[in-house]
């Protein structure tokens, strides 16, 4: 049974968290390298933490996540997984002929502390890695972080691996998207295409975990950015890194690296967002806005204008990942929404609440980090009444108990589908999420509203 509280009474737990709002580094870290064409994940640890991140993914996207794993019994839990790994390169390569292993740590090779440069640059002096393969790794404890960190460390390894400078300008631009769905990667390039800019969105899982039936098993799908593309990178005129948490690192990196300048915008979910991810493109290209673009950013005007007054005072609470909760919320108070509850697992930072707090003002209930749970969410959401629950298939329960509707967004959604084919960026994803409020909003009316009597005159 949860106590009522006001937010002024919760008390943080410093030791103790219940039902955390995120998912382990690892998690982030595959799901980034399926991002790379012809490359396989590689889980150095034991097969339990391999099989629950597969797991997780492939719930999530409902396609097949192909990874290996170091598979550590009781010896290398002792003395370290260096033997392990080193076969496992050598397999992975006679086996299954990746162009590209992305290794990352889990929980038990951390505490060992496996030195994993060392072990692939072993691998590489005993001819494990053949001859134009590549073997990348990063950090990914899962006791620090989330999800969310693991796809930002697994990005900054792909820069740190691959990018190049070799001063042959490209005149391209780089886009780092961040943790988002395949489907919203696609359309983050259909809108380059349309604007007709050169670019280079990596990691890019479209048509990786989102790809067609067509009968027969593909262990490396069509999808994903090459291995030449991210090392190009290092030549592009600009990078445009989306979300703070997710990509920043990576787009500092090559800056600092291959001498590329970046921006960082929020991502481009909402009106707001999109019109500065264009604008930005449009002054870094030199291009002009095409009609097409501008069409549909019209209808989404339509649509919100039409519809003023189902957005108009409703109460939201949100809990997710940092990078989507704020731009979700710029277009929520874009709507004349109002946000009770921001509530993210993820070490976000006081950046984010101050950019949360720069669309809410001082109302908005702030939490993040390890503190911030979904039993504290859940708190918040019994004391304050929302109108709507914006997060994932966890929130569920909160919102069945308070029968409050909930809108599914971000990771993981393992009871919907959709998400891995419809974007939430971009114009048209802004679109979507005002049908799935609407349709919110309006089912609750109907439901709530008295029902109609008729009378019968002869």
């Amino acid at each position: 049974m949860l106590l009522r509280h006001t937010p002024e009474t919760l008390t943080d737990r410093s030791a103790l968290t219940v039902n955390p709002a995120k998912t382990c580094q690892p998690v982030g870290a595959m799901y980034a390298a399926l991002g790379i064409h012809n490359c396989l994940p590689h889980s150095h640890g034991s097969q339990g933490c391999c099989a629950y991140h597969r797991s997780a993914l492939t719930r999530h996207y409902k396609d097949p996540v192909m990874a290996t794993t170091s598979s550590f019994t009781e010896g290398a839990s002792v003395f370290g997984g260096q033997a392990n790994l080193v076969e496992a390169i050598n397999n992975i390569f006679a086996i299954y002929g990746p162009d590209i292993v992305a290794v990352h740590t889990t929980c038990l090779s951390e505490v060992i502390g496996d030195d994993l440069g060392q072990i692939i640059n072993k691998a590489l002096a005993d001819g494990k890695i053949p001859k134009g393969k590549r073997v990348i790794h990063t950090n990914t404890p899962s006791f620090k972080g989330s999800h969310v960190t693991g796809f930002a460390n697994m990005t900054q390894s792909m820069v740190q691996y691959l990018s190049e400078h070799t001063g042959k300008g490209t005149g391209q631009i780089n886009i780092i998207p961040g943790f988002v769905e395949p489907s919203d990667m696609a359309e983050i390039k259909r809108n380059l295409s349309m604007m007709g800019i050169k670019g280079v969105l990596f990691p890019d899982t479209s048509e990786v975990v989102n790809g067609p039936l067509d009968g027969r098993f593909h262990m490396y799908p069509k999808g994903g950015a090459t291995v030449s593309q991210i090392t190009s990178a290092g030549d592009s005129a600009f990078t445009v890194s989306l979300g703070r948490t997710a990509s920043l690192s990576a787009a500092k990196l090559l800056d600092t690296k291959c001498g590329v300048p970046f921006t960082n915008l929020d991502l481009p979910i909402g009106i707001s967002a999109m019109d500065a991810f264009v604008d930005c493109l449009r002054k870094t290209a030199g291009v002009s806005v095409p009609d097409s673009i501008m069409v549909e950013r019209g209808q989404v005007v339509d649509v919100m204008t039409d519809m003023h007054q189902y957005f108009y005072g409703k109460k939201a609470a949100l809990v997710g990942d940092p990078d989507q909760l704020v731009s979700l919320v710029q277009f929520l108070t874009d709507m004349d929404m109002k946000i009770l509850y921001v509530v993210t697992g993820t070490p976000a930072g006081e950046k984010f609440e101050e950019r949360i707090r720069s669309f809410t003002g001082d109302d908005t209930v702030i939490k993040y980090g390890a503190g911030a749970d979904m039993f504290y969410f859940h708190q918040l959401v019994k004391s304050g009444k929302p109108d709507l629950i914006f997060g994932n298939t966890y929130a569920k329960y909160i919102a069945r108990d308070e029968d409050i509707p909930l809108i599914r967004i971000g990771f993981p959604i393992y009871d919907r589908v959709g998400h891995q084919y419809f974007p939430v960026v971009g114009y048209r994803g802004a679109m979507r999420l005002m049908e799935k409020i609407l349709n919110a909003v309006m089912d609750r009316q109907d439901r709530d509203a008295p029902e109609e009597s008729f009378e019968l005159v002869m």
